[in-house]
């Protein structure tokens, strides 16, 4: 019997087919590899905007209304401006008393707690722009000065400018002390507006509602029947 076997010009087109069905392949998984990448680099940038918006609208909205006297203890005053804060004495740009805290073991301290928003400097040079910083402090009891707790938010942050809503304008600053200014009152809300560094990432605008008591002096009149 004849033996049969691929001729040569067989066996070059067989190599040919295979050669272009694994470029085809190869093209196919390193496309869907980058797509992945950028998709994860993407995910990776939002997240800490998601989360740095979600947690600075929980401290706007569980705000603390500011109480009468000079003696403030679980409560303080709400300022919003390039201020200085009460608790570390650097300029921040806002500072404000929350009840955002929650109780542990190790920090059995109440609910209320002052919170402050500032931009600083990177830690490390590679990074552009500044990075917003949140500062807790949750022991509002003691008789000395506690050191605040430093949360890191997000960087490569341009700017950040918060401003209060009175019913009729906007205003940039805003201190319930009245040394400064005569809104001794919680505005009706607070917009925050966030600048970030180049055009990866657009500007940052939230809008949050305050619903709290305004502080009064005048005194509530019972009637009997």
């Amino acid at each position: 019997m004849r033996s049969q076997a691929f001729t040569l010009i067989e066996m070059i087109l067989a190599i040919g087919v295979a050669a272009i069905v694994l470029v085809t392949i190869s093209s196919v998984f390193f496309a869907a590899i980058r797509l992945r990448n950028d998709t994860q680099d993407f995910v990776d940038a939002a997240t800490p905007v998601d989360q740095t918006m979600a947690i600075m609208k929980r401290d706007l909205g569980c705000v603390v209304t500011p109480t009468n006297g000079t003696t403030k203890v679980l409560s303080g005053d709400f300022r919003v401006g390039n201020i200085v804060s009460t608790g570390s004495g650097e300029p921040v740009a806002i500072e404000m008393y929350t009840a955002t805290g929650q109780m542990g073991e190790k920090e059995p301290w109440g609910e209320i707690q002052r919170v402050t928003y500032e931009l600083r400097d990177p830690l490390t040079h590679s990074e552009a722009g500044k990075e917003l910083v949140r500062s807790i402090t949750r022991n509002l009891l003691s008789t000395t000065p506690s050191p605040a707790d430093d949360e890191p938010m997000m960087g490569g942050v341009q700017s950040i400018a918060f401003s209060c809503y009175d019913g009729v304008q906007w205003w940039n600053t805003w201190d319930t002390t009245g040394l400064t200014s005569a809104n001794t009152n919680l505005p009706l809300a607070v917009r925050v507006d966030i600048q970030p560094v180049g055009n990866q990432m657009a500007p940052i605008e939230m809008v949050v509602p305050i619903d709290s008591v305004a502080r009064t002096n005048a005194v509530l009149s019972t009637q009997t029947e």
